[in-house]
């Protein structure tokens, strides 16, 4: 019986050995068997708690779907180097490399043209008619209706018929997006309320990675009488957030991802977030790459609002109501953003 549970001892700590000297590493990336996923950030890097976090989560769910595959990430601290950093996990042969926001745009294309057996997956990067690479996948989601249902909604809580937005860099389409969107979706619901809105005056890098600069905008707006601030800015954004959650009295509204979720400090002004559904985007990407079925070209990302949470109870049955009558609309075409 001794010698039967050594044996069993033995047999099950080999088991153990050969699995932990069988278990794949990034060097292994170039592997058929083993499947790499990469993720390279904008300037924000993947704690930004908003936007390239969601992309991360994206990503990693291919631990989860496909178990023994690789996910690793590079954040990108200078515009110069973005071309280099997807360099880096292309020459180790990863399968699949996500890069995040507009600026990467053109060097993601230069890419997919470069390495035309990886598949890439462009997070906010729209491909012209006619120019769409087949390795190539670029998810845009419509910005200006996620921005009318944060005004839609700014305007309806609000008491003093004030609000405010802080916003990145207006070199970024979809910023300039959500700005129009949040604008319309205010005066939809309330035509005379005002809108205070204030893009950031820097480049790519510090436009989303200035919470000072955030939390001095959202505080200034405050001070002039506006109780609600949307903000859609990554870190700068959070910046304004939380600056929010200490008026008493004030709302504020989150972008890209639940912010309920991923920024506690907001949550005592947080009614909602204008939310961007990337993580499940790029998890049906990363799927359909598996699965051989990827095609390049756009790939359109759902939008929306949030839940409540703490506010659920506080908001009315009209508001709800009409929130979701706005929803309808924008996504029926019923609801012109533009006039």
């Amino acid at each position: 019986m001794q010698r039967s549970v050594l044996a069993i001892i033995a047999f099950t700590f080999v088991g153990l050995l050969s699995a932990c000297q069988a278990a794949a590493t990034e060097a292994d990336c170039s592997r058929l068997e083993v499947l790499c996923v990469g993720l390279v950030t904008d300037a924000g890097g993947v704690d930004d708690r908003s936007f390239n976090q969601s992309a991360w989560e994206g990503v990693k769910t291919a631990e989860q779907n496909f178990p023994g595959a690789i996910v690793n990430s590079i954040e990108t601290e200078d515009a110069t180097d973005y071309g280099n950093n997807i360099a880096l996990f292309a020459d180790k042969g990863y399968d699949v490399i996500v890069t995040v926001g507009f600026a990467y745009g053109q060097v993601t294309i230069e890419a997919a043209q470069k390495y035309p057996n990886v598949k890439f997956i462009g997070i906010d990067q729209f491909q012209a008619p006619g120019q769409e690479l087949p390795n190539l996948s670029g998810v845009i989601f419509p910005e200006d209706q996620a921005g009318f249902l944060a005004g839609a909604l700014a305007a309806q809580v609000s008491q003093s018929g004030k609000i405010a937005a802080v916003f990145g860099a207006d070199l970024v389409p979809q910023v300039v997006a959500f700005k129009e969107g949040y604008e319309a979706g205010a005066k939809y619901i309330r035509p005379d309320i005002e809108v205070i809105s204030t893009f950031h005056p820097g480049g790519f890098e510090a436009a989303f990675t200035d919470p000072e600069w955030g939390a001095a905008t959202a505080r200034q707006a405050l001070d002039q009488g506006a109780d609600v601030v949307f903000a859609a800015a990554g870190r700068t954004g959070n910046g304004a957030l939380i600056e929010t959650a200490g008026q008493a009295g004030a709302f504020c509204i989150g972008v890209d991802t639940d912010q309920w979720e991923t920024l506690p400090e907001a949550r005592p002004c947080l009614v909602s977030s204008a939310i961007k559904l990337i993580a499940p985007s790029i998890e049906a990407l990363i799927r359909q790459a598996q699965a051989g079925a990827f095609s390049g070209g756009n790939t359109f990302g759902a939008v929306g609002l949030a839940p409540f949470h703490d506010f659920e109870s506080k908001l009315n049955a009209d508001i709800k109501t009409q929130l979701a009558e706005v929803d309808r609309g924008l996504k029926e075409g019923t609801i012109s953003i533009k006039e």
